[in-house]
């Protein structure tokens, strides 16, 4: 990864760069395969042509292998007899049990071949999958992951691709295991006496249309047991969130009983929707095994000679043990209708989230230029507007200050320039309108730090560098977090914690503003970097940051205002009212904003 830095371009050679990149942004196919559908079941079996080639071929060889087993056991049943009645010796027995060791060796090696590519191809399609998924997990905002809701997108991200693979590996399975198989065992009887193979396959169908008729059970159960996972998940996830604050408030008791009903509604989900497939294979099997009465009926009258054939017990023995051994794999068949049935459910679920795309990378961060915002106006969705009619200029260099009183919108104006949502009015970088770049090039302009910083189970270097080559420990000193650092057991290598949990809230924010600076923008939005600092730190803090993004224009939002005189322009904002200004000019117009300034410098209150 590149570092992004901002390019000193002028004039038309600016310009052109910039329309080069927003016409032609750099891509990057997650599969090479153009003809790739992410959304479409048979483009993965096309992707794994070559493991499935594998399969085709070692599960060709066990299958028609398997018919060795019936033959062998039958002429084991017929020399026996002969061995009994003195026709045939031991030395007859021992050659062929020898060769049939040596065949189901054989035949066993290449079982083992097929299950290794058949699971060899379950985890590259399960990895492709994931892939996918990801990737568009990453294109949503923040606003559609939390309406679809956190603990069902890990369910879909985990589960459900888990359970599609799953049933994909299933199928591949047994179209060799179960479907040759089939069509093998079904020959070999056919051979023997093929009206009594009529007769006695007229059972296994019905287990087949059982199964079927199962179809809307299976996923109907399915699809609840899958919505109840996602709510445990999210029940789980927020206990272990705020486990302090339910503690300190003495709603441990009344969470623990909560968490007890979705428990106890995701195992009734479970058990549902799993009864069926696990109690209706022995009903297909015992369907199947009725023919089993006629075998023993018609077979023993070729036996003696007054059937359609004239049977030995060798045959006899063969073809009772071929038809066992066919209705085995017909319940399995069943079976498998009911497990594809359930896949389909976890498709469903995830299908949306499955789109053929190519990811853009990033454009470095361009050139710097001058900040129009007019009548700019933002409401969330079915709700009035946050804040109207906003209009002002930055040009590189400043250092713009929002402020107000709590819930004015001053935090959702620097959202409003991510598109979360979309706004109303105009903000325009250069001649350009911010909504209408493409999301590689927006990216390249707008810096971000929101006032909770997110931070990753990672060291302090990499939580700053992000995959870039660059000093991290200049960054550190920028923040004035080096000196902290250097105090830690492992320095800039340090492991901070899920979320930071390691760091205190200052060293948290310092970290976050390191990191911003690091990947520093044209335009960077900071959203109350300093509110758990002390005021020294705060100072010296500010002094960098002036310095080292002098050539960016940033939006200041913060309560504490006592760096805003510093200032060349301010935002007040407040319910029904926005005024933009210099410190001077909201001094003397603005008198909640003169009231809180005097009351920070007069050092009565750091925070509204």
């Amino acid at each position: 990864m590149q570092r992004n830095t901002v390019k000193d371009l002028d004039g038309s050679s600016k310009g052109s760069m910039v329309n080069h990149m927003i016409k032609k942004p750099k891509r990057i196919s997650l599969r090479n395969r153009s003809s790739f559908r992410a959304d479409s079941i048979i483009s993965y079996f096309r992707a794994e042509w070559g493991v499935l080639l594998a399969v085709t071929i070692s599960g060709l060889i066990y299958n028609l292998g398997l018919l060795a087993s019936p033959w062998f056991e039958g002429k084991l049943a017929g020399c026996l007899v002969d061995i009994l009645s003195g026709q045939s010796t031991f030395q007859a027995m021992l050659q062929l049990v020898s060769w049939y060791v040596a065949i189901i060796c054989i035949v066993q090696g290449t079982r083992y071949i097929k299950r290794f590519y058949v699971r060899r191809f379950a985890n590259n399609v399960n990895r492709s999958m994931k892939k996918v998924l990801y990737h568009n997990l990453l294109g949503k905002t923040k606003a559609e992951l939390e309406q679809e809701g956190i603990g069902n997108v890990m369910t879909k991200a985990i589960s459900d691709v888990d359970d599609c693979a799953e049933g994909m590996r299933k199928f591949t399975t047994e179209v060799f295991d179960t479907g040759v198989a089939l069509v093998c065992y079904c020959g070999m009887l056919l051979y023997y006496d093929w009206r009594l193979t009529l007769l006695v396959l007229l059972f296994p169908p019905i287990s087949y249309f059982l199964a079927e008729k199962m179809k809307k059970l299976v996923q109907r159960t399915g699809a609840e047991y899958k919505n109840q996972a996602g709510k445990l998940s999210a029940d789980t996830l927020d206990r272990a969130s705020n486990a302090i604050t339910y503690r300190i408030f003495g709603c441990e008791l009344q969470r623990n009983e909560a968490y007890e009903q979705r428990l106890a509604a995701y195992e009734k989900s479970a058990v549902t929707a799993n009864i069926w497939i696990a109690a209706l294979p022995p009903l297909y099997h015992v369907i199947g095994m009725v023919s089993v009465l006629f075998i023993l009926y018609y077979g023993s009258r070729n036996v003696l000679g007054q059937g359609w054939n004239s049977w030995d017990i060798a045959v006899f023995t063969t073809f009772l043990s071929c038809y066992t051994k066919l209705s085995v794999k017909s319940s399995k068949a069943a079976k498998l209708f009911n497990s594809v049935h359930k896949a389909q459910v976890s498709w469903k679920r995830i299908k949306p989230f499955m789109i053929s795309s190519e990811y853009t990378e990033p454009t470095p961060a361009v050139a710097a230029e001058t900040l129009t915002v007019r009548n700019l106006s933002f409401s969330y969705p079915a709700a009035e507007p946050v804040f109207e009619n906003l209009s002002f200029d930055a040009v590189p260099g400043q250092i713009i200050g929002i402020t107000g009183p709590v819930a004015c919108g001053k935090s959702t104006l620097g959202k409003a320039f991510l598109l979360e949502y979309p706004y109303f009015g105009s903000i325009k970088f250069g001649d350009r309108e911010l909504r209408n770049l493409p999301d590689s090039v927006r990216h390249g302009i707008i810096g971000y730090l929101g006032h909770d910083p997110e931070l990753l189970n990672d060291s302090i270097k990499n939580n700053i560098l992000m995959g870039d080559s660059d000093d991290a420990a200049s960054y550190l000193r920028t923040v004035c977090l080096d000196q902290e650092v250097h105090q830690m057991s492992s320095g800039i290598d340090t492991i901070v914690g899920n979320g930071g949990v390691k760091l205190s809230g200052g060293q948290a924010q310092r970290l976050a503003l390191a990191r911003t600076l690091c990947h520093r923008k044209p335009i960077l939005i900071l959203d109350d970097p300093f509110s758990a600092l002390d005021r020294d730190t705060e100072e010296r803090v500010f002094s960098n940051l002036k310095e080292l993004a002098k050539d960016s224009i940033v939006l200041l939002i913060s309560h504490r205002l006592y760096l805003f005189s510093q200032l060349q322009q301010i935002i007040w904002m407040e319910p029904g009212r926005v005024v933009t200004g210099t410190h001077d000019m909201l001094m003397n117009q603005v008198p909640q904003y003169a009231e809180l300034y005097r009351a920070q410098e007069g050092g009565r209150s750091d925070e509204t």
